[in-house]
């Protein structure tokens, strides 16, 4: 928690006697009812002073904290991480008491400490439904996603996606989302602006966890952009509304975090995913040939660049084929919609053959790894492991569904690849050498028999190509022709 190097040390609670300890403990903890009592208190009266004259003579006590208090309601903090602490600080209705505080603060360290206690409350089923039952705390705390103090921003999308995570309260936030025309445009101006790693981090969550509970709310943020550039808005409005354009902002921040977070990528990267899956969502992404090329040039360098690079060893496909799965299922996605454009066929997106080739040749290599003792490396990269290899009876390790997923888009996209790619490419992918005859074994290993119409096209394009080499390919696969 931010200003604290270590959890603090218990408040005391009396010590007259063990009796009158266990009476003032807090459930089963041994922190004190009356000290946190009295914390509340001095919370309270930090910003409702008696007397007007008070405000007037130091209007500085607002925006800061005394360093004392501060560390008090610090400790009160880190306490509210504990259920018996958090449910009893709702019996003392201090979600109302901390309400009132968020209403009158103008010091955005309080703000940061109260929303943060708030956040803590909401891990707990009991104190979670309170917070979300509490409509009007609901409202200012979609309100304080306007705001701008980072740490502030931090805790309050933290405490939302806690109360989304949890089913029997999320459509309580759903539902209000839906009312607040703010909370879309406040969380683009985030993605779009922040360079904050944590605070585009958790945004990310909170938004991907939001479409996944809602796909009309994502469909309705998309449109919401959509809409207001076709309108006959001036332009002062559509500016202001291409700067909050969803995918724009999505994309900006992936960004933003490629260096910085490789899980905060993962996030915006799903997103993107979750896009897909829906028509709305997919025009979105490809509606304008601009719109469809921004978001291939960034994923397309992602992969080539933070994620599979040709000398990275095969445990980093396998460390990262989460992040690997949802970035190829976008690029698939967006070349499947965009047949007339066709990506693949220029020169600079030669590599993406090589490149799909290789993770599905480290991704089956992982998947039969035997998860004791040392595996024989390969005196080939791209030989076809044998059907009967004593490999595949190596125990499952833990990665393998995450590898399985990678496997399958890989071997989807490639047969979109197959399907679609021309003649020129090919020729010209042997002589840059991202296609050789070992590569193409792999892929026809990996692909057959499920995609026998891709693999039977792009055969009938090598028998131009490549004659002797598609003559060996029959020879290795005799049910290649129908």
């Amino acid at each position: 928690m931010a200003g604290m190097d270590r959890n603090p040390s218990p408040p005391p609670s009396d010590e007259s006697s063990d009796e009158t300890t266990r009476v003032d403990a807090i459930g089963n903890t041994v922190y004190s009812k009356h000290w946190l009592f009295t914390t509340l208190m001095r919370l309270i009266e930090l910003v409702s002073p008696e007397g007007e004259e008070v405000e007037e003579l130091d209007s500085r006590k607002e925006t800061e904290l005394d360093e004392d208090l501060e560390n008090e309601i610090c400790k009160m903090w880190d306490m509210s991480m504990d259920e018996d602490v958090a449910v009893f600080l709702q019996e003392f209705n201090a979600t109302d008491i901390l309400l009132g505080i968020i209403g009158k603060s103008k010091c955005p360290r309080l703000t940061e400490i109260c929303v943060g206690i708030l956040g803590n409350m909401a891990c707990y089923s009991e104190t979670c439904r309170a917070i979300s039952n509490n409509n009007n705390l609901v409202d200012v705390l979609l309100l304080l996603l306007g705001d701008s103090d980072p740490p502030t921003l931090l805790e309050t999308s933290r405490l939302i996606l806690s109360c989304l995570s949890h089913p029997d309260v999320s459509s309580i936030w759903v539902n209000q989302i839906h009312k607040q025309r703010s909370v879309r445009e406040n969380v683009c101006f985030i993605m779009q602006s922040s360079t904050n790693a944590d605070l585009l981090g958790k945004i990310g969550e909170m938004v991907d966890k939001l479409f996944d509970l809602d796909k009309e709310l994502m469909l309705s943020w998309v449109m919401e952009s959509k809409e207001l550039s076709d309108s006959d808005a001036s332009t002062a409005d559509k500016e202001k509304t291409a700067e909050t354009a969803l995918v724009p902002c999505l994309l900006e921040a992936a960004r933003q975090l490629r260096s910085d977070s490789i899980e905060g990528l993962e996030v915006y990267i799903h997103i993107l995913q979750l896009l897909t899956t829906t028509d709305g969502g997919m025009q979105a992404l490809v509606s304008t040939p601009d719109k469809a090329e921004s978001t291939w040039t960034l994923l397309y360098d992602i992969v080539h660049t933070d994620l599979c690079q040709d000398d990275d060893p095969e445990i980093i496909v396998e460390e990262q084929a989460s992040v690997l799965s949802s970035t190829l299922a976008v690029l698939s996605a967006i070349f499947a919609s965009c047949m007339e454009e066709n990506y693949i066929k220029t020169e600079r997106n030669l590599p993406l053959l090589g490149t799909l080739l290789r993770i599905l040749f480290y991704a089956e290599e992982s998947q039969k790894r035997p998860s004791e003792g040392t595996r024989r490396p390969s005196t080939d990269k791209w030989s076809v492991p044998s059907p009967t290899s004593g490999a595949h009876k190596g125990k499952r390790r833990e990665g393998d569904y995450h590898l399985k997923i990678l496997l399958d888009i890989c071997c989807e996209f490639l047969s979109e690849i197959f399907t679609n790619i021309g003649k020129e490419i090919v020729s010209k992918s042997f002589k840059e050498g991202f296609l050789s005859q070992d590569m193409c074994t792999s892929a026809f290993h990996h692909l057959l028999p499920q995609y026998h119409t891709s693999v039977e096209k792009f055969h009938a394009i090598l028998m131009e190509v490549k004659p002797d080499l598609a003559e060996q390919l029959l020879l290795e696969f005799p049910n290649l022709i129908s």
